[in-house]
């Protein structure tokens, strides 16, 4: 059933008679009437107004780096999107995934394509962000249990993979996978901004000065989190290593491969 998040009606109608509601619907930019605001917190305010409405129970995904202090607008709306969603539900499940890949990801496709036209791949500021790639399939084990009422409601967990990487690392990971020498040229957070405010405008933008501001904080599981069991590893899911994964879909991007995927 087709539902638009921006209109409450069609929310509601879709939520009914439903046991459980999944929330995954998110932005990475703004464009026209999708914005931060109406999407990330409004939008999520509704599922889970409509979920109380009809007695169903609530996965509500969000992202970690959620902030209402953050200097991303996409973090503070991720941060107002929870505080919404567990004051309309407080039984609500919410989920924070770092980076989440997988063999249609936009993290490691999107940089091994560009290694395979560009002499360069950037580091904005440095390249020291932390990140904790996280497996699409160790998120949707988490979801899937939380369907099933085997998670503890009204609690926010934050979902990372066994290893935390800095930028650079990431994209000597990708650079050595596909078996392609590029330069890695540190790009100052200042610079970067000012280049992300003109490719802003691109149909599917590779970068924003939101996303640049996103950067400046790593976006990894909170030791809160890790102390409180609100892990992977704390749901008795033992997460998988991005090295055990991503190689099966980017061999494509080889110089010897033929662009094409194969079924694994």
């Amino acid at each position: 059933m087709q539902a638009n998040l921006r209109h409450a009606p069609s929310v509601e109608a879709a939520a009914r008679d439903a046991h459980v509601l999944i929330n995954l619907v998110g932005l990475l930019f703004e464009r026209g009437r999708q914005r931060f605001g109406a999407i990330h917190a409004y939008g999520a305010e509704q599922v889970a107004l409509a979920a109380s409405a009809h007695g169903a129970r609530l996965v509500h995904v969000s992202a970690i780096g959620a902030d209402e202090h953050s200097r991303a607008a996409y973090a503070r709306s991720k941060a107002e999107a929870e505080r919404l969603v567990l004051a309309a539900l407080p039984q609500a499940v919410i989920i924070r995934p770092s980076v989440i890949f997988g063999p249609e990801d936009d993290f490691f496709n999107r940089f091994a394509a560009l290694a395979r036209m560009s002499p360069a791949l950037p580091l904005i500021g440095g390249g020291a962000t932390r990140f904790q790639p996280v497996f699409v399939g160790d998120v949707a084990t988490a979801i899937a249990s939380a369907v099933d009422g085997n998670v503890q409601g009204g609690r926010i967990y934050e979902l990372g993979g066994p290893e935390v990487k800095t930028f650079e690392q990431l994209m000597r990971y990708v650079l050595a996978t596909i078996e392609r020498k590029r330069l890695l040229v540190q790009v100052p957070f200042f610079a970067a901004k000012i280049k992300a405010a003109l490719l802003q405008y691109m149909p599917k933008p590779p970068l924003t000065p939101d996303q640049v501001e996103l950067l400046r904080v790593d976006n990894v599981v909170s030791d809160a989190a890790k102390a409180e069991g609100r892990t992977l590893q704390g749901l008795g899911i033992q997460p998988e290593p991005f090295e055990a994964i991503v190689p099966s879909y980017l061999w494509r991007f080889r110089k010897t491969g033929q662009f094409h995927s194969r079924v694994a």
